[in-house]
């Protein structure tokens, strides 16, 4: 069908059509590994830090302006890095190499600890800009729907089996609708946040029965959850470091999760 549209020896309509397609498909590939250098990036060399791709036309685009919901004005990328860790160190001096931690391996940021440096600013609501996360105390269009499912005021075990704290109150998620954390005042360290997810919680009619169970870490390790700075709200970087603690205990909790399992 396509025999007599050849333009010059045995290139076609067919060739010319697949070359098409090969330089979209090559320059859309381009296009979205430049924009998605906006996103966390430059990248950096595991062994010199060197920055990677900086100045490069195909690997770096130019900076572009964002206007955020909350007014803030960013440009990206900036050619701004993480801050080095010194709670880690590489195995050996070569690129890929794995980390381990140096010190309190809960709060290295290795392995299931890990976490990003994040925004030092809670997360906000779209259309008013105040923070998303917040207590009870603070929302006061939220409530329990079901007083006997009412976490308050139960005792909360670590993965020893010990008594790490009471449940005081519970911070809910404004725009999702969902409660993200329970605030617990843990019998040593003052106040901090257990994420749900990393709870287990025994419902009872009877108040006095309830209880919640964390096998993340033991209950003296809720002394060392990353505290926060304002009591009524969290920040982005706050919930990663917060996040990645109990992440971490399910490897360096106790010596024994460290063994292999065969």
């Amino acid at each position: 069908m396509f025999h007599n549209l050849q333009f010059a020896g045995n290139f076609d309509l067919v060739s010319l059509i697949f070359s098409v397609f090969v330089g979209f498909f090559l320059a859309l590939i381009l296009y979205l590994r430049r924009e998605d250098r906006r996103e966390g990036y430059p990248l950096e060399d595991d062994v010199t830090g060197r920055l990677e791709s900086v100045g490069s036309f195909f690997f770096f685009p130019e900076p572009k302006t964002f206007r955020l919901p909350s007014g803030e004005v960013i440009s990206r990328p900036d050619g701004a890095r993480d801050v080095p860790s010194k709670t880690m160190r590489q195995t050996t001096r070569s690129a890929g190499s794995p980390f381990q931690p140096i010190g309190d391996p809960m709060k290295a940021g290795v392995g299931p600890g890990s976490y990003a440096q994040r925004s030092k600013k809670p997360d906000v609501l779209a259309h008013s800009g105040a923070p998303k996360i917040v207590p009870l105390r603070v929302a006061k269009s939220f409530w329990i729907d079901k007083p006997s499912e009412d976490p308050r005021g139960a005792k909360v075990y670590g993965a020893d089996g010990a008594v790490a704290g009471v449940v005081t109150d519970l911070w809910v998620d404004q725009a999702e609708f969902i409660i993200r954390y329970l605030e617990v005042e843990a019998s040593e360290g003052g106040t901090v946040l257990l994420p749900l997810t990393m709870a287990v919680v025994v419902k009872s009619g009877d108040a006095k029965k309830r209880k919640v169970k964390v096998n993340a870490i033991t209950a003296s390790q809720f002394a060392g959850v990353p505290k926060l700075a304002s009591a009524d709200q969290v920040t982005i970087d706050e919930e990663e470091r917060i996040v990645a603690y109990y992440g971490a205990g399910h490897l360096y909790a106790t010596p024994d999760r460290l063994e292999p399992l065969i």
